[in-house]
């Protein structure tokens, strides 16, 4: 029974529970800002793309062809990913700051 206290004492020291929930509460918000891109913000962009399919929209360079639409969604997938991140890491690690004197 000693490897089970052990592995208890690995998951208090670890803190894996919290982890865990930050992991599953960060897959959810993944899927709502992907929704929040693909349903609103890029429909409100489709006027101003070629032929108003958005996800479909590419570049072609002869032979080469460029799904930029698709990018352009996951680039603002990203962007707004990383702005909540920074936000919320800006709310939890609130720190002092140092004062020099």
């Amino acid at each position: 029974m000693a490897i089970l206290s052990e592995f208890k004492e690995f998951i208090r020291e670890y803190k894996i529970v919290p982890l865990a929930i930050a992991f599953i509460m960060g897959i959810a918000a993944t899927t709502l800002i992907k929704s929040l891109v693909d349903n609103i913000i890029m429909p409100l962009i489709t006027p101003f793309i070629p032929g108003g399919a958005w996800q479909t929209a590419i570049f072609s360079i002869g032979p080469v062809t460029i799904g930029w639409g698709a990018f352009l969604a996951a680039l603002i997938n990203f962007l707004i990913l990383a702005w909540v991140v920074f936000l919320v890491a800006k709310l939890v690690l609130r720190e002092e700051k140092v004062s020099r004197k």
